[in-house]
């Protein structure tokens, strides 16, 4: 059999970047970034290159599974896909008579292809569509709406022709997009400075001009610091400042107390250094992006740090400007139609949503599409406004991304079913009802998807080889079920006609796609002009919405808590080779990366005894949480008063042979700390936590 070529989508991560996929004889040989991709040079990060790895991974869900003991329990009965597909919807009708259609909660890791599950959703006849993002990023979304009036993917970060980039919040070399990595380092090779603000010296930090180690949680003292020397040496865009920013005055006044001086004895950074590195950054204006974040969910004031990160983009002219933060341009700007909803199958549904998002009494600044499912859950165990009793997770894994899993277990205990839709096994599916096996990308078609950007395109994701288990593309899941609950809209037999029926209108034909896997709207980028969705028309630096609901837009800063005596702030974050959790037992991946270390501050480590390398045990200083053991990483390169590790490692499940007991899980270290959330981000602060470390003698 000759070799053959499929373009797709890449699915080892949440960026999904285009790739082409070669099989000869029915088996994946080679994955790479597509070449017809603009950014992408043909190339993929770790992960991406290990999905083969994941594909013929045998300790992968291989069948349904139905729970045949307690949830968590480890027993299960394997049964067709008709028993399985019969058996949650008969549990969802019956939930639906005895609750009403709105009890049906579903969460997923969301991203270009959330249409379907939204549409499932809204066919069910349930407003509860939720997503990931409040352990990640629903602080920078809220922060955008509340300076622009729009969310944060409608602005691009124009790397490549930046000369001056500041990462705070984001780890643009470990926490990978393969094309933004490319770009900056393009701008790289041209001359643009690099700024990293951590609490740890990591990938991109060890190749910044300027470096600051920051006390962990001083983030918005240094973002004041830095927007008050701006203003004191005038160093904004008065034109763009005077056309397009309303309520100056109420930011020069905010923002006078907090001198670069304040900031030193806060975050440790010298106030001299940061007044230098403020001058040189103006200096590449408008031509610079600070980054507002990835994954914020971390501090009590996160969603503020976001806020004032675009603040200064703002000062610097850089909204709208190339190499800056442009608007981003949907196939309706470049004069052509956008794909037709599948969500507008169905009518809306006549409940508002469980977790108040969008209308309850001081939730009405958040955002109401993805909502909050941290506050759905916790509508599970109180029934307030109404109860939720049937909740799908969608290749999402709450009980790996949140902290103290007891706490989230506790909530769900009164579901009475709890579905996971998932490719790899979870703490979330280990604990489920019914566990739903999605093939992996490699193995499934998905519906078609739109990016905005400066050139907006649509693109699909196609599969490249017969699934290797008995496992189903998720179009076919939810076509299986919608079949049986009487959603004729979903219940197709063919994804092409869920294509055919996005493409109406567009002049976009399926053939279209086979040159490349994907179909560009504008032959070249478009900058297009500014427009904000506030009150005012102008990038606001008051907020209605926030004061509306009681919250300030620019509040005084509040010094954070240092760790009590002989502890250490616990830390979490990314790296290369890994996606939090779901790919420590992929059998590439786990061979380079096996278990995760503990950084620790050399000096604090000498004083504790803790040479490099020892095993050390590290335990929640507050009751209830676990301890684990692993090896420190001893190193002058991180802050004295917190430790790091990368998430996702510490699985318990048997069934992970590989990943079983390596490492250390960080959400359990955290106690208590599911409840602590931003009220005007809506995300959890998942670093407002602290551990004790000793040294264990082996």
């Amino acid at each position: 059999m000759a070799r053959e070529r499929t373009y797709s989508v890449c699915g080892m991560c949440t960026v999904r970047c285009p790739i082409a996929v070669d099989v000869d004889d029915g088996k994946v040989v080679s994955v790479f970034g597509n070449p017809h991709a603009a950014g992408l040079k043909g190339s993929l990060c770790a992960r991406g290159a290990a999905g083969p790895a994941l594909l013929y991974d045998d300790e992968r869900p291989q069948t349904p599974f139905i729970r045949a003991g307690a949830r968590g329990e480890g027993k299960w009965r394997a049964v067709s896909w008709d028993e399985a597909l019969d058996y949650v919807a008969g549990k969802l009708a019956d939930i639906r008579a005895k609750h009403g259609p709105e009890s049906l909660l579903l969460s997923d890791r969301g991203g270009p292809f959330v249409d379907l599950t939204r549409a499932f959703v809204r066919g069910f006849g349930s407003p509860n569509y939720c997503n990931h993002d409040t352990a990640c990023a629903r602080n920078v979304q809220h922060a955008a709406q509340s300076v622009f009036g729009f969310g944060r993917k409608e602005l691009v970060y124009d790397l490549k022709n930046a000369r001056h980039v500041v990462l705070q919040s984001r780890n643009i070399l470990e926490a990978i997009n393969v094309k933004e990595v490319n770009d900056l380092m393009d701008a790289r090779d041209a001359g643009c400075k690099l700024t990293v603000v951590d609490i740890r010296a990591n990938v991109p930090g060890s190749k910044a001009d300027f470096f600051f180690m920051v006390r962990p949680g001083t983030d918005y003292a240094f973002n004041l610091a830095v927007i008050n020397t701006i203003l004191a040496e005038k160093l904004y865009d008065r034109k763009f400042v005077k056309e397009w920013i309303a309520d100056m005055d109420a930011l020069r006044a905010f923002a006078a107390p907090y001198t670069p001086e304040f900031a030193e004895k806060e975050t440790g950074v010298s106030a001299e250094s940061l007044r230098q590195f403020v001058r040189q950054f103006a200096k590449a204006a408008p031509q610079v992006v600070w980054h507002p974040g990835w994954m914020t969910a971390r501090y009590d004031d996160s969603f503020y740090v976001s806020r004032t990160a675009y603040i200064i983009n703002a000062l610097m002219g850089a909204i709208g400007a190339k190499g800056g933060l442009p608007l981003s341009c949907k196939a309706g700007d470049v004069g052509r139609k956008g794909l037709k909803p599948l969500l507008e199958l169905f009518p809306k549904p006549e409940k508002p949503r469980v977790d108040g998002a969008g209308w309850a009494e001081g939730r009405t600044h958040f955002d109401a599409g993805p909502g909050l499912v941290n506050l759905a859950f916790e509508a599970i165990e109180s029934g307030v406004p109404y109860p939720i009793r049937a909740y799908i997770a969608h290749r999402h894994d709450p009980l790996m991304a949140f902290p103290d899993q007891g706490a989230v277990k506790k909530l769900w205990e009164k579901l009475e079913l709890l579905v996971s839709v998932t490719f790899s096994w979870s703490d979330t599916a280990w604990n489920a009802d019914v566990v739903l096996p999605m093939s992996t990308y490699l193995e499934r078609e998905s519906i078609i998807a739109s990016k905005g950007g400066l050139k907006p395109q649509f693109f699909i994701r196609r599969r490249a080889v017969a699934p290797v288990y008995d496992t189903k593309a998720d179009w076919e899941i939810y076509a299986g079920l919608a079949k049986r609950l009487g959603m004729e809209p979903l219940a197709v037999d063919r994804v092409e006609q869920l294509w055919e029926r996005q493409l109406e209108g567009t002049g976009v034909g399926l053939a279209d796609f086979d040159a490349k896997g994907f179909v560009e709207l504008a032959p070249k980028p478009t900058y297009k002009g500014l427009a904000f969705k506030t009150p005012t028309g102008k990038i606001e630096m008051l907020s209605a919405k926030l004061l509306k609901d009681g919250l300030e837009a620019l509040p005084a800063y509040v010094s954070p808590a240092r760790p009590p005596r002989d502890a250490f702030r616990v830390a979490f974050g990314r790296c290369g080779l890994h996606t939090q959790g779901h790919t420590v037992n992929n059998p590439l991946l786990f061979e380079l990366m096996p278990e995760n270390v503990l950084w620790i501050n050399k000096t604090r480590a000498k004083a504790l005894g803790i040479g490099h390398m020892d095993m050390v045990e590290v335990a929640a200083v507050s009751g209830g949480g676990r301890s684990g053991q692993l090896r420190a990483f001893v190193t002058e390169f991180i802050h004295p008063e917190c430790v790091f590790m990368v998430h996702g490692f510490g699985h318990t499940l048997q069934v992970e042979s590989r990943a079983l007991g390596r490492g250390v899980s960080d959400n359990e270290l955290m106690p208590g700390g599911f409840g602590r959330w931003d009220k005007a981000g809506g995300a959890v602060a998942m670093q407002e936590n602290y551990v004790s470390v000793r040294r264990v003698d082996m």
